[in-house]
């Protein structure tokens, strides 16, 4: 048996209809059934058989920190990919962050501990990655930065792999993937998806930073070489290519057939407009648009390599601009 936390999510509905179309048991953690809508959806993408495929998952109600319901969900299951995470910049949200990302995470590790698991995979994301200063490429050994201002997101989900690392010292087997931002169709309201719906709608704006960027299918792809590998306690970068935010906005209005964005945002701009978002916050109580970290990252010029996946797996990315074509066509569909 194997199971999948975050089935409802967008890398995780994708892989349980990789593992559920190749004869795989699979038992799904979920939280809210109306969620089961958004998987569907997504399998509604690759196959008519879409209620059959849905029926053969063995879903689970738990959440990251009820012991007692994933003690359950843990029950004859041999490998786990820990797809589950709370996704938010905002400054405010960093109790909920720590309590899903790194108490969630650790109580995963544990029952992975506990029942003896074979493999985990654990899903995490380049905002775990350290930096560098000089504009070389980075890597799986570039250094996290304490001192360094990280997102609340970021500080998070670097702690939810040190629970990992902590695991695999007390004996689990484990591999972590750090994917960039993640391109696929199904989930429009947030994440990448949300990009799409953005620029559909007339984004104005476009940045001139630069960051990394990977095909759903790809991440999904990697995590089970990487778990059907004899390859334990590495961390991978799933990024097939490094793009600017103008050229991404550009390809993805491109094939949503609306006009790209056509003003480049400043700096001061970006400044003035978190910190006016933050002042509306505490008026108003509405959620932030716009965090400082966002503004900072939406200038940040950053490469990432992928050499350690393709030289582990012979692992071959799909072209990112093929990904992006395709999620623009369901979109569009949606």
């Amino acid at each position: 048996m194997i199971l999948v936390t975050g089935g409802t999510g967008l890398v995780g509905a994708h892989l349980i209809f990789k593992l559920i179309s190749e004869k795989k048991k699979v038992r799904a953690i979920y939280r809210d059934e109306k969620k089961f809508t958004t998987v569907k959806r997504i399998f509604s993408y690759y196959t008519n058989n879409t209620e059959s495929l849905f029926n053969a998952i063995e879903w689970c109600k738990a959440d990251l920190n009820n012991i007692p319901a994933l003690n359950d969900a843990f029950s004859n299951v041999t490998l786990v990919y820990h797809c589950a995470a709370f996704v938010s910049f905002e400054p405010d949200k960093f109790h909920l962050l720590k309590k899903t990302n790194i108490e969630g995470t650790a109580n995963i590790v544990n029952l992975c501990l506990a029942h003896n698991i074979k493999k985990l995979c654990y899903v995490s994301s380049i905002a775990a990655i350290g930096a560098t200063n000089n504009n070389k490429k980075i890597t799986e050994n570039t250094e996290w930065q304490t001192e360094k201002d990280n997102s609340v997101y970021a500080i998070t989900k670097y702690g939810a792999e040190m629970e990992v690392w902590r695991g695999t010292q007390e004996g689990l087997d484990a591999v972590i993937v750090n994917p960039g931002i993640i391109i696929g169709p199904g989930i429009w309201k947030y994440g990448s998806g949300n990009l799409f719906t953005k620029i559909n709608n007339g984004l104005p704006f476009y940045s001139k930073g630069i960051t990394g960027y990977v095909s759903v299918k790809d991440v999904v792809n990697a995590m089970m070489l990487l778990m059907h590998s004899p390859i334990k306690n590495e961390r991978f970068i799933l990024v097939a290519k490094n793009l600017s935010f103008k050229t991404f906005t550009k390809t993805v209005a491109k094939y949503l057939n609306v006009k790209p964005p056509k003003k480049e945002v400043k700096k001061w701009q970006l400044q003035l407009f978190w910190r006016f978002d933050w002042l509306k916050h505490k008026l108003t109580g509405k959620r932030r648009v716009l965090s400082k970290h966002n503004a900072v990252s939406a200038l940040s010029i950053d490469n990432y390599s992928n050499d350690k996946i393709k030289k582990a797996l012979g692992f071959n990315f799909e072209n990112i601009e093929e990904s992006i074509k395709e999620t623009a066509s369901y979109f569009k569909k949606n």
